[in-house]
């Protein structure tokens, strides 16, 4: 009797000490190959750090496909994983949008969640032969005081199959959720500069990505055509068509230096419209090479045509009386598929481009990394400028042999301590002496060799905006302002959010023919297996009982 009290008193204070060392000493392990249960640490210290209550409400849950349940059972591990490092300052709700108590209410609460920026998916699904629809809100909205962030979770790579796409938006959902966050807790807005003054693009023609921007930053236009850009945390150069001055140059040139972080979206050629027959293409000298060379990068005056390229719409004759427009492939509107392995351009959909120039890297400059962002595909050819583009190129049938470019870079990024372009030419007695830098902190600059890549178009009809990477023929959305907006993530995040960006999921597919030709088998291997356990050990349970007693 003793001893089993004494066993009994040994084992309650095993559990006590194993409970105390678990409230003293917080730990998580995850097992799994690739991570899938862990977050970053940039995500872990501004969970930490949060000094406000916020509630996210998600929307995807009910009942989906599996590929959506995947998606689902993801958000819902990660945002657990959050909660855990948030002090008790998150709250999670959970809801679905399709529970109403008549179809009138449930359109109106589709409405309001579309009002708030969330878009519905119409998913379709075969169940045992018969066809099912359903319209779900893969999305989240993060809310803090009477602010609040809409949350796309399903994302990714529309060229990709499905189950990709839907892998490639379970990767991203501690990005997304964590940027959310981060908008709404963060006190301070980084400080985004942009040059327009060297552009004849209207302001419409850019209202969407400065809107987009516009809720993450505090954002300078520079018609007051400051002194320095000293002070910005990134600097946009949106599409200039006109050349920069010696004393523009210097400043951006001191800006890169010092430590800053620039993007430019620049054209290696200009196109105008000479004609219904087609455009003129001639070298465009924005007085900038010599800088981007001493950078370690050089825009081309060229023109890029790929065979994977977008559609314009073509008269190509006439029906009767009447014309006939097809949509054409357009083979100097190439479609950029085709990324470096960066978080910057992670997952996302192919970027629309129009008269793209290509980018070649110059110069061994060991303290500059260059890492190729944009790339186009295999099958391309350059034209040099100056050349006649015309439309009659889109109604032949290209010959493949004579797209054999090979892969050209369309955006880079360059990492590193820059040296002055000006070094050894500012004089003592020049008053920008005192503040000169011929060489300083770490900076890093992007060079896209595409101007429209951040110009949307415009509904004269409705006298709006289209969204930004829109395209009117196949009336999809590219990836433009993912990748614009992942770009001056990377530039402007000191804490590295971005590297949340970098997961990668393995995934581990089932073959869907063998699984239907063995449905019944491995159903009632299912079935059968656990009761034929269950009486196995039952029975031994049995057997030793009668053994023992008699």
């Amino acid at each position: 009797m003793k001893k089993n009290l004494f066993r009994f008193v040994l084992l309650v204070g095993l559990l006590a000490g194993i409970n105390w060392l678990a409230s003293t000493f917080f730990f998580r392990l995850d097992l799994t190959e690739d991570k899938r249960y862990s977050i970053s640490d940039a995500s872990k210290q501004l969970l930490n750090e949060l000094d406000k209550d916020i509630t996210i409400n998600v929307y995807l849950t009910g009942e989906f496909p599996a590929g959506f349940e995947r998606l689902e059972s993801a958000t819902r591990e990660t945002l657990e994983e959050f909660k855990t490092y948030s002090n008790g300052h998150l709250f999670i709700n959970y809801s679905d949008p399709t529970e109403a108590t008549s179809e009138e209410q449930r359109q109106k609460q589709y409405l309001n969640l579309v009002d708030r920026g969330l878009t519905p998916t119409n998913v379709f699904a075969n169940e045992n032969g018969k066809r099912t629809e359903k319209i779900i809100f893969p999305g989240a909205i993060v809310q803090a005081d009477t602010l609040s962030v809409p949350v796309q979770l399903l994302k990714g790579n529309k060229a990709s199959t499905p189950e990709e796409q839907l892998n490639q938006s379970y990767e991203g959902v501690e990005f997304q959720m964590a940027s959310a966050i981060r908008l709404l807790a963060s006190p301070q807005r980084k400080k985004v500069g942009f040059i327009v003054s060297h552009t004849k693009i209207s302001p419409a023609r850019l209202s969407d990505l400065l809107a987009s921007v516009q809720q993450h930053y505090d954002v300078f236009l520079d018609m007051n055509n400051p002194e320095s850009y000293d002070g910005l945390d990134a600097l946009l150069v949106m599409k200039p068509d006109s050349a920069f001055s010696e004393d523009e140059k210097f400043k951006l040139d001191q800006y890169v230096t010092g430590g800053g972080k620039a993007i430019f979206f620049v054209d290696g050629a200009r196109v105008d419209s000479v004609s219904l027959e087609g455009n003129y293409a001639q070298p465009l000298d924005l007085n900038l090479n010599d800088l981007f060379f001493r950078w370690g990068a050089r825009v081309n005056t060229n023109l890029v045509k790929d065979l994977n390229c977008a559609e314009i719409l073509l008269n190509i004759g006439n029906v009767g009386d009447k014309p006939e427009i097809r949509p054409m492939p357009w083979r100097f509107f190439p479609l950029l598929n085709n990324f470096g392995r960066h978080s910057v351009t992670r997952n996302i959909n192919a970027v629309y481009t129009r008269f793209l120039s290509t980018i070649d890297t110059v110069g061994g400059n060991a303290n500059i990394k260059k890492t190729p962002l944009l790339l186009t595909s295999a099958y391309t050819q350059t034209v040099n400028a100056p050349a006649l583009v015309g439309y009659n190129e889109a109604r032949r049938q290209p010959e493949p042999s004579q797209y054999k470019g090979g892969v050209k870079i369309a955006g880079i990024l360059l990492e590193g301590t820059f040296t002055s372009l000006f070094q050894n030419r500012i004089l003592t007695d020049d008053p920008r002496f005192k503040k000169f830098r011929s060489q300083g902190s770490a900076g890093k600059v992007i060079i896209c060799s595409d101007g429209d890549l951040i110009v949307n178009d415009f509904d004269y009809k409705r006298n709006a905006p289209l969204p930004l990477g829109y395209d009117r023929v196949t009336k999809q959305t590219y990836g433009n302002k993912d990748f614009v907006m992942n770009a001056l993530d990377f530039m402007t995040d000191a804490n590295g959010l971005i590297t949340a960006r970098s997961k990668e999921i393995q995934i581990r597919a089932l073959d869907k023919i063998r699984i239907q030709e063995n449905r019944k088998f491995w159903q009632s291997i299912n079935l059968l297996v656990p009761l034929l356990l269950i009486g196995v050990f039952g029975g031994l349970r049995y057997f030793f009982r009668i053994r023992k007693f008699g």
